[in-house]
């Protein structure tokens, strides 16, 4: 019973996926809507900083008070 749950979560999924790539053309990215005003490009560099290192940093940082919040809270062994 368990294999029939799971084949049936696998196909609502890829089917699931198949109908959004179907429905979300790219195609219709190349005509501007009224008012569009984009901005420059981003550099590579650019995109890497925005999107690779400011969230890992950010991973870091919310991590490491985590850590340090959960040290100062340890309870004194009983024994």
């Amino acid at each position: 019973m368990d294999k029939k749950n799971a084949l049936r979560a696998g196909a609502l999924a890829a089917g699931t996926t198949l109908m959004m790539l179907l429905m979300s053309s790219p195609a219709l990215a190349v005509v501007r809507d009224d008012g569009d005003d984009p901005g420059p490009g981003l550099s590579v560099i650019d995109t890497l900083g925005l999107f690779v290192a400011a969230p890992v940093v950010l991973f870091v940082v919310i991590a490491g008070l985590v850590i340090v919040g959960e040290k100062s809270h340890k309870q004194p062994k009983q024994g």
